[in-house]
């Protein structure tokens, strides 16, 4: 059964001036195209109505607009200096030995070189060894299958950003 309750942060991001708006959707996702299909669909009826413009947005995304989203995303074991969000969403490599981030720097450098990118992954609740693991077995991918999967991983990113926004309190 879907629920039609709005909470008090999606009523707040309803009403949110147009440009208020898409810097808090730039803050959970850097691809411009993606937040402005978000804003396009406002106002929402319920978070599962958000999600689901998020995740048509993140599919219709071009190899550009992926790049653009990748591109607010920091290396794996080095969270933005100052982002808590950043620093919350990768807590699997924060405690992590000196040797793990060490291999997971390497790695990050190998996928770097191989991709052009930054390695991906909705790294909530994941360990230093599964996302080390996790690179280890997508650094052989072609191409093609590596960006499915990195369009696979920042939805669920963006989704979990989504639900702060709309979990929040005033």
């Amino acid at each position: 059964m879907t629920s039609t309750f709005t909470s008090p942060g999606l009523a707040r991001f309803n009403v949110l001036e147009e440009h208020a708006a898409l810097a808090v959707l730039l803050e959970a996702c850097a691809s411009t195209a993606w937040a402005r299909c978000l804003l396009a669909a406002r106002p929402y009826a319920t978070a599962e109505d958000l999600y689901a413009t998020s995740d048509a947005a993140m599919a219709g995304l071009t190899p550009d607009d992926l790049a653009e989203a990748m591109a607010g995303h920091p290396p794996i074991g080095r969270p933005k200096p100052g982002d808590p969000a950043s620093a919350r969403e990768q807590r699997g490599m924060a405690g992590a030995s000196e040797e793990l981030k060490a291999e997971m720097l390497e790695l990050n450098l190998a996928y770097q070189e191989r991709f052009g990118h930054v390695f991906l992954i909705c790294a909530t609740g994941r360990t230093g060894e599964q996302m080390r693991d996790a690179v280890k077995e997508r650094i052989g991918n072609a191409p093609e299958r590596e960006r499915e999967i990195v369009r696979t991983e920042l939805g669920k990113i963006n989704r979990i950003r989504l639900a702060r926004i709309v979990e929040e309190d005033a």
